[in-house]
C-alpha cells in the first residue's frame, strides 16, 4: 500500500464530507471518474451527478455527523479497501460511530475511483 493509496481514501471521505455543494462536486470530480460507479445496499448510482445527489442526501439524513476512516486500509493492484466510521463531528475516534462500513473500490489508471462497492455492517436501529 503506498501513500497515494492513503491520499485516495483521506480524499473520498473528504468528498463524503464536503457540506458546501460546490466544493463537494469539486471534490466528487478530483475523487471519482466521471463514469464512477457507488453500489452499497442502499444505492447504486452513477456519475458526477449521481454521487453528488447521494453524498448530499446522506449529510441530509445525518446531520452533523462526519465520515472518518477506520482501522482497515489495504490495497494491491487496482484495487483498495477500507473501513471508515460516521460519528458525531469533532468526536474523532473517541465517540461511538453510528455507522461502520467497508468499502472496496477499483482505481482507474488515472488514479480516481471507477467503482466503489460498500458494505455497511454496523447502520442504526
Amino acid at each position: 500500500m503506498s501513500a497515494d493509496t492513503t491520499t485516495l481514501v483521506d480524499r473520498y471521505l473528504a468528498a463524503w464530507n464536503a457540506t458546501d455543494p460546490g466544493a463537494r462536486r469539486d471534490a466528487i470530480a478530483a475523487v471519482f471518474t466521471p463514469d464512477a460507479r457507488y453500489v452499497d445496499p442502499l444505492a447504486d448510482v452513477s456519475g458526477h451527478e449521481g454521487l453528488d445527489a447521494l453524498i448530499a442526501g446522506a449529510q441530509a439524513q445525518f446531520t452533523g455527523l462526519r465520515f472518518t476512516p477506520g482501522e482497515v486500509l489495504d490495497a494491491h493492484h487496482d484495487v483498495v479497501r477500507f473501513t471508515w466510521h460516521l460519528g458525531p463531528d469533532g468526536a474523532g475516534r473517541a465517540a461511538e460511530p453510528v455507522v461502520i462500513g467497508f468499502d472496496v473500490a477499483e482505481i482507474a489508471e488515472d488514479g480516481r475511483l471507477r467503482r466503489v462497492h460498500g458494505f455497511l455492517d454496523r447502520v442504526p436501529g
